[in-house]
């Protein structure tokens, strides 16, 4: 399990690499759902996501032969474009697997930061072709599957701990389950009152999977959310879901859409469907309980204009 420690240590290695992202209450927010809300802007981190924390820190760790022999990483998106542009910045080749669902943008901008990327059919396939890609010399930068990536994003919600003020319920996306599993680790040190909630989206449900059937399983994947579209967590972030989560919620792609637009609207962030489910997962737990004052982790904002209208019109928002 990952601890305190190892959190504070990575907040350590990445600092001067990283933003400590703004920690605002919002008031626009507020009024939407009816209670005090403060949001975690990671969008506003460095590729736009949180997943640089857990990129720079891995490659920070690894050794001068690991370096010169590269890296690669499969990833939906936003993993791909924090491991391109850090390992670009670091001097590290990168090698970057996607599926063909993954948004455009994220193919354009790491290969924009000097990474080679490959393209399979689907997650699946993208999870097979790194292998044999790390099989052949590459270091892998697993997105979830790794401590010194899930302390890192761990890094979240110790800023988190440390900037807001009294919070209640704090929701926090999954996929893998990486940041989730750091900022629950980070939370229940700091915060150890507060009620930590997964949100996944329907036909995304890793992780509501692996809790029901009591070990990570492999799951089918059909949600447009492809930044968490994991086909299946792993053992590390299961057990730390397991242990520091009070449960998961699930919420339908429409919903999510709708989140986008809701946070677009009322926010003024712009946001990915990832971020944008949290909405519809905050409306449950405040419809279940009184005093709450809720904690949102805004994880990206890589979205395109073409994205969110395309989405839009898809599911009538």
């Amino acid at each position: 399990m990952i601890g305190i420690g190892d959190v504070e240590a990575a907040a350590g290695a990445i600092a001067g690499h990283v933003v400590r992202t703004p920690t605002v209450s919002s008031a626009g927010l507020a009024e939407l759902l009816g209670v005090p809300v403060t949001a975690k802007l990671e969008l506003l981190q460095r590729t736009g996501s949180f997943k640089a924390r857990g990129a720079v820190a891995k490659l920070l760790s690894l050794t001068e032969a690991e370096r010169a022999a590269g890296v690669v990483a499969v990833s939906g998106g936003n993993h791909g474009i924090g491991l391109a542009v850090m390992a670009g910045a670091l001097h590290v080749k990168a090698t970057v697997v996607m599926p063909r669902s993954a948004p455009e943008r994220a193919v354009e901008v790491a290969e924009s930061a000097g990474a080679t990327v490959h393209l399979a059919e689907d997650m699946a396939g993208a999870f097979a072709l790194t292998e044999t890609l790390r099989a052949e010399g590459s270091t892998l930068v697993h997105p979830f599957d790794d401590p010194v990536v899930v302390a890192a994003q761990g890094t979240v919600g110790l800023e988190f701990a440390e900037d807001a003020g009294e919070l209640t319920d704090v929701l926090v996306s999954i996929g893998g389950g990486g940041l989730i599993s750091g900022v629950a680790a980070a939370l229940r040190a700091r915060r150890p009152g507060v009620r930590i909630w997964g949100v996944e989206t329907e036909g995304a449900e890793a992780m509501s999977a692996a809790l029901a059937a009591g070990g990570p399983v492999p799951v089918e994947l059909s949600s447009i959310v492809s930044t968490l579209s994991a086909p299946a967590v792993s053992e590390l972030t299961y057990q730390h879901v397991r242990e520091l989560v009070d449960d998961v919620l699930v919420v339908p792609d429409s919903e999510a859409v709708r989140g986008v637009l809701d946070l677009a609207q009322h926010a003024k962030l712009w946001a990915e469907p990832a971020a944008g489910c949290l909405l519809p997962a905050a409306r449950r737990i405040i419809a279940e309980r009184t005093g709450v004052k809720l904690g949102l982790v805004v994880c990206g904002g890589n979205a395109t204009p073409a994205d969110v209208m395309a989405w839009s019109q898809r599911f009538g928002g």
